[in-house]
C-alpha cells in the first residue's frame, strides 16, 4: 500500500471539487462520500491510499465490550494500518454510536495514519481533536461503537457515504469533504488536475476583471484561444 510521492504531491494541490469534475468527465458521478465532513475546519488537504474498515448492525451476542479484544477487532485493525494510509470506515451512516474515540485515534496517529474517514460518528470529540489526527465524519455521539455496530473486517470492499471504496483506492480530503479516486484513474487525475486548476484560476481573474460568464465558463472557442495565448506567453517568461 503506497502512493508515488510525486503523484501525492500533485494531488495535494488539486481540490476535491476539481477532482470530482475530472472524474465526472470520465463518467464517474459517485465519488464524493456523503456525510463525511471535517470534524473541524482548517485541516490541510490530505491524500493517501484507502485502508478500509467494515461495520455491520449490532447484534447483542457480538456487540459487547469483550469483542474489543477479539483478533478481529478495531484494535487489531489499527495495528495493521500502514503509515501514510487513510482509514475509511463503513458505519452505514448510523448516528447513535461513535466508532472510534480519542485513545484509538491517538494510536492511529502514532502509527502514521494520515486521517480517519467515516460516514458514521466519532466519540470523545475534544480528545480526538487533541490527538491531531484529522477526522472526517458525520458528527459526534457519546455511546461506544458496540451500542449500535459490530466490527467485522478490514481491507475489503466497502461502501462509505454511498461510495464504493476498495483497498488502495486513493482518498483526497479537504474542507469540501472526502473524495475517492479509483486506483486505475489516479494517473489521469494527476495528469489533468493541474491544468484544470490553472484554467479555473485564470477564469477567476477574468471574472474579477469584469468578464461575463457566457462563453467564459465553460469556455467557447474564443475563450480557449485567449487562454492558450496567455498560457504560452507565461510559459516563455
Amino acid at each position: 500500500m503506497s502512493l508515488d510521492p510525486k503523484a501525492k504531491q500533485i494531488l495535494s494541490s488539486i481540490s476535491t471539487a476539481t477532482i470530482t469534475t475530472i472524474l465526472l468527465r470520465k463518467g464517474l458521478r459517485n465519488v464524493w462520500m456523503r456525510t463525511c465532513h471535517p470534524l473541524r475546519q482548517g485541516f490541510p488537504r490530505l491524500v493517501g491510499p484507502a485502508f478500509t474498515l467494515r461495520f455491520i448492525p449490532m447484534r447483542e451476542d457480538l456487540g459487547t465490550p469483550e469483542a474489543w479484544s477479539s483478533p478481529r477487532s478495531t484494535r487489531a485493525a489499527i495495528e495493521a494500518m500502514p503509515e501514510g494510509s487513510i482509514a475509511v470506515a463503513d458505519a452505514m451512516r448510523i448516528n447513535d454510536a461513535g466508532i472510534y474515540g480519542d485513545i484509538l485515534c491517538a494510536r492511529m496517529k502514532k502509527r502514521g495514519v494520515v486521517a480517519l474517514v467515516t460516514d458514521g460518528m466519532v466519540r470523545d470529540a475534544a480528545g480526538v481533536l487533541a490527538t491531531n489526527l484529522p477526522v472526517w465524519c458525520q458528527g459526534v455521539a457519546a455511546p461506544p461503537s458496540v451500542a449500535a455496530l459490530t466490527f467485522v473486517n478490514w481491507q475489503e470492499p466497502i461502501g462509505c457515504g454511498g461510495v464504493a471504496v476498495f483497498p488502495d483506492d486513493v482518498v483526497v480530503l479537504d474542507d469540501d469533504g472526502a473524495t475517492l479516486i479509483p486506483a486505475a484513474l489516479v494517473n489521469d487525475v494527476v495528469e489533468l488536475g493541474p491544468e484544470q486548476e490553472r484554467f479555473e484560476a485564470w477564469v477567476m481573474e477574468e471574472v474579477k476583471g469584469g468578464q461575463v460568464l457566457p462563453g467564459l465558463y465553460p469556455p467557447d472557442a474564443n475563450t480557449k484561444l485567449r487562454y492558450e495565448a496567455g498560457r504560452n506567453k507565461a510559459d516563455k517568461r
